[in-house]
C-alpha cells in the first residue's frame, strides 16, 4: 500500500509526525506500506513549519510545493495546480490529509477528482461557525474523505447528524436512513473510526523531550507563577479597540504575573500601535509596550518542544487556539479561550478548558475564578493515549492490500 501525507500548516506537523513513526513501526514488522510525503509549503516561515521537522524528527519531505502566501482562493488554487501535477506523477492508494487548513480540503479535491481514495485524520470535527475558513474545509474535505479518522464521539455523531449526511456520508442500514436520534455509526458503512487524537500521540511521545527556552531564565520566571497567552484570530485581533480591551483586560486581572506572549506575525502588524509604540524596529516596540505594562512580555514564536515547556509549566493559558485546548487538557493545565465557539467541545465538557467568548468583559470574571483556585480539575478524553497513529496505520493497513 502506497500513502501520500500531506502536510502544509504548523498544525500539520504535529499531527503528521506520529502517522509516519506508526507507519516506520508497520515497515519494521513487515507490513506491506509506504509513504510519501508532500508538503504544500502553506506556511513558510522557518519557525512554522521548518523547525517542526526538526524537533519532531519528521524526514525531509518528497516535495516542498512552494504554495505560500495569497489570498485563500490564491493559495488554494496554487496547492491545487501543483498537488495535481504531483500526484499525476506520483500515483498513490490513498492521500491522507489532516486537520483542517487550506492544503487539506485542497489536496483532498485533487485526489477526488484523480479518482484517489481520501483519508482524513480528524475527520468530524464541527465549530457550526460558516465564518470561519476551517469550517469550509472540514465540512468539504469530509464530504469527499472515503475513510473518516475521528477524535471522540462528538465527532462521530456530527458525521451522522442531517447536516454531515448531506455532505455525502451514507448513513444507511439496509438501504434505511437510520433515525437522526441514532448516531448508531457501528451500523453504517466502514467509513468513519474513532481512533483518538493524534495532536496528543505527539505530546505524550515529546513530553521528555521538552526545552527550558532562554526566557524562562532570563525573565525569572517561576513554575505556576505566569500565563501563557496566544492569540492570532481575526475576530480578536483584526479590530484594533477590541484588541486593545481584551489586553487591558488580561494585563490588568493577573495580580501582576508576567504574560508570556509569543506573537504571531498576524497579530504583530497590528498589536505594536496600539500604545503608540509603532516602530520599525521589533525591539523598539517591546521596550516601549513593556513600558506601558511591565508584566507583559513578548517574544518571538517558540518551537514546538520550548512552547509545550512553557505551557506544562505555566498557571495556566489564555489562548483563541484549538489545539492547545487539547495539549492543556491533557496537561492539567487551566485554558481560557477566547472564543464564541469550539471544534473541540471535549475540551470544555471534559478537560481543562473554558470557553469564554470574545467580549473583553469575560475576561475578569475567569481570571478571578482562576486566581481563586477555583478552575475545574478536569479529566482526559477516552483514547486520548498516545496510540491513535497505530490504530490508524493498522486500519489503514487493513483497507488495501
Amino acid at each position: 500500500m502506497n500513502i501520500t501525507l500531506i502536510a502544509g500548516a504548523r498544525p500539520n506537523f504535529m499531527k503528521i509526525a506520529p502517522l509516519i513513526h506508526a507507519i516506520q513501526n508497520a515497515q519494521a514488522a513487515g507490513k506491506n506500506i509506504h509513504y510519501r510525503l508532500v508538503h504544500t509549503g502553506q506556511h513558510y516561515d522557518k519557525n512554522m513549519s521548518d523547525t517542526f521537522f526538526d524537533e519532531l524528527r519528521i524526514p525531509a519531505p518528497d516535495i516542498n510545493l512552494g504554495c505560500g502566501g495569497g489570498t485563500q482562493a490564491e493559495q488554494t488554487a496554487h496547492i491545487m495546480v501543483e498537488f495535481e501535477r504531483d500526484l499525476i506523477a506520483h500515483p498513490t492508494d490513498i492521500v491522507l490529509v489532516v486537520g483542517d487548513v487550506t492544503s487539506t480540503m485542497a489536496c483532498s479535491i485533487v485526489a477526488k477528482k484523480l479518482n484517489t481514495r481520501v483519508a482524513h485524520v480528524e475527520a468530524g470535527i464541527r465549530s457550526w461557525d460558516l465564518t470561519m475558513p476551517e469550517e469550509i474545509n472540514r465540512m468539504v474535505t469530509d464530504s469527499l474523505a472515503d475513510y473518516m479518522f475521528t477524535t471522540s464521539d462528538v465527532a462521530d455523531r456530527n458525521l451522522l447528524r442531517a447536516g454531515a449526511i448531506k455532505e455525502g456520508v451514507p448513513c444507511t442500514a439496509d438501504g434505511v436512513q437510520l433515525p437522526e436520534d441514532k448516531y448508531a455509526f457501528e451500523r453504517c458503512p466502514q467509513r468513519i473510526y474513532r481512533v483518538g487524537n493524534v495532536m496528543i500521540d505527539t505530546l505524550l511521545a515529546n513530553m521528555p523531550r521538552f526545552v527550558q527556552p532562554a526566557v524562562y531564565h532570563e525573565l525569572g520566571l517561576e513554575e505556576g507563577h505566569y500565563i501563557m497567552m496566544t492569540m492570532h484570530r481575526p475576530a480578536n485581533v483584526d479590530e484594533e479597540t477590541h484588541l486593545r480591551a481584551l489586553m487591558e483586560q488580561i494585563i490588568t486581572n493577573v495580580h501582576g504575573e508576567p504574560i508570556i506572549f509569543p506573537i504571531h506575525p498576524r497579530t504583530a502588524k497590528i498589536f505594536y500601535g496600539l500604545w503608540g509604540s509603532a516602530s520599525d524596529s521589533v525591539e523598539e516596540n517591546r521596550v516601549a509596550l513593556h513600558q506601558v505594562f511591565p508584566n507583559l512580555h513578548i517574544v518571538d514564536p517558540m518551537g514546538y518542544l520550548e512552547f509545550n515547556y512553557m505551557v506544562q509549566h505555566s498557571r495556566a493559558v489564555v489562548t483563541d487556539s484549538g489545539g492547545i485546548t487539547e495539549e492543556t487538557t491533557v496537561m492539567g493545565i487551566p485554558c481560557i479561550t477566547l472564543r464564541d465557539n469550539t471544534e473541540r467541545p471535549e475540551t470544555c465538557t471534559v478537560g481543562t478548558n473554558e470557553l469564554i467568548g470574545t467580549n473583553p468583559a469575560a475576561v475578569k470574571p475567569a481570571l478571578d475564578l482562576l486566581y481563586a483556585g477555583q478552575w475545574k480539575k478536569g479529566a482526559i478524553p477516552a483514547l486520548w493515549d498516545g496510540h491513535t497513529a497505530s490504530r490508524i496505520v493498522d486500519i489503514l493497513c487493513g483497507l488495501l492490500p
